[in-house]
């Protein structure tokens, strides 16, 4: 899938990989308003898709209801940092909510990972281990750190990001959307540049193809976007698929900068 407007291309992709019966991973772009929601849910017998659906499904829906009067461009970060960790916070009591009162949903949860674009800024909200890169140039650098076992063990010392590769711990997160009656989404926001690519994805993706192969994919086919997302999935799936796989491409096609108040505009007509 892609879609495109005057600031932002998007491609998408997702894939239930070689092992697993289903897809539990949840994605959803819109160019429009500069919006990315990827979920990878966890449960019981098709739990985690419930999971991961009702994240991204609420997340999406009701900030398109928000940012339906306004461009992109004129958020400032810290409106937008809000609104991310607002409806996360909405979410994760939706999920826990349903989990506590269906016997067959006990237990489901889901990662997140939501980037809203606007005024030459991307807000990044994540929960658990999927994750959001940003290629710049030729270099690859993963702008989320992951809530996750593995990632306490590489801060502590405990163990190299080389020997991490080869953990049984990897899928042990310490934070996700939906397990307890409250969680804590981690916000921020970063400066974009014209040619960014950014890469949301899953685990399914990140365990099975290592950054560099991401990187290589990423930098050589960002001209074709869709294709890129095709391949990142097929070298996952090559790799073994042991997981669902989901990505959403995002390059910045040009500069999207905050646009003048009514005021500044009036002033800027008449010269003053």
């Amino acid at each position: 899938m892609i879609n495109l407007n005057r600031d932002l291309e998007v491609a998408t992709a997702t894939h239930p990989g070689m092992v697993r019966s289903h897809n539990e991973d949840s994605i959803a772009a819109d160019a429009e308003i500069g919006l990315a929601v990827l979920a990878d849910g966890m449960g019981g017998y098709n739990a985690g898709e419930v999971a991961s659906g009702i994240a991204v499904a609420m997340i999406s829906t009701e900030m398109k209801k928000v940012l339906a009067d306004k461009a992109p461009e004129d958020l400032g970060g810290r409106e937008a940092e809000t609104l991310i960790a607002g409806h996360a916070t909405r979410a994760n009591a939706a999920i826990y909510q349903a989990a506590q009162s269906q016997p067959q949903y006990s237990g489901m949860g889901t990662t997140l990972v939501v980037a809203l674009w606007h005024d030459n800024q991307v807000s990044v909200g994540h929960i658990g281990d999927s994750r959001l890169y940003r290629l710049r140039g030729d270099a690859l650098e993963q702008i989320t750190r992951d809530h996750s076992l593995l990632q306490e063990q590489i801060d502590s010392g405990m163990i190299t990001r080389e020997q991490a590769r080869y953990s049984q711990n990897k899928n042990l997160v310490t934070r996700a959307v939906g397990i307890d009656p409250e969680v804590e989404t981690e916000v921020h926001t970063y400066a974009v540049q014209p040619g960014d690519v950014y890469l949301l994805c899953s685990d399914g993706l990140s365990d099975m193809v290592t950054d560099e192969d991401i990187q290589l994919t990423v930098s050589s086919l960002q001209a074709n976007l869709p294709l890129a997302a095709q391949q990142l999935v097929q070298q996952a799936n090559d790799n073994g698929g042991r997981d669902n796989i989901s990505v959403i491409l995002v390059r910045v096609v040009k500069d999207f900068p905050a646009r003048a108040g009514w005021l500044d505009r009036l002033k800027a007509w008449f010269g003053s």
